[in-house]
């Protein structure tokens, strides 16, 4: 991978070396999975779900951001929505809207990062 987009990535706050060790160096496939996240609608669904108030969503929509994120070693994100799905799981609505802001701006980050590396 060149120092550039690496770099890029990594400021966004994915660790690159991990997420390369987990596609076991395969920077294709790294690129394609990438593609996938940017079309993932789970980060949309979150933000419909807390704007409807509806927690039960909010907690899937989260809960499977978390798994994606995790899976890219998208540190930061991922211990936003960690704390937000303990968050929704302990039935503190309001704790979990307030990530929002934070988590909308981190994911803004990344998926900026993504597409800056993949154009």
């Amino acid at each position: 991978m060149d120092t550039l987009k690496k770099e890029r990535l990594e400021q966004a706050g994915i660790n690159v070396d991990d997420v390369l060790e987990r596609f076991m160096g395969n920077e294709a496939l790294l690129d394609r999975m990438l593609k996938g996240f940017l079309q993932d609608q789970n980060y949309a669904a979150l933000c419909q779900a807390v704007e409807a108030g509806d927690a039960s969503a909010a907690l899937a929509a989260s809960h499977t951001l978390k798994g994606l994120c995790g899976n890219f070693s998208m540190e930061e994100m991922s211990a936003l929505v960690t704390k937000q799905v303990a968050l929704l799981r302990g039935d503190d609505f309001a704790g979990a809207a307030a990530l929002m802001e934070p988590i909308s701006k981190c994911y803004d980050g990344l998926t900026e990062a993504i597409r800056g590396c993949l154009a």
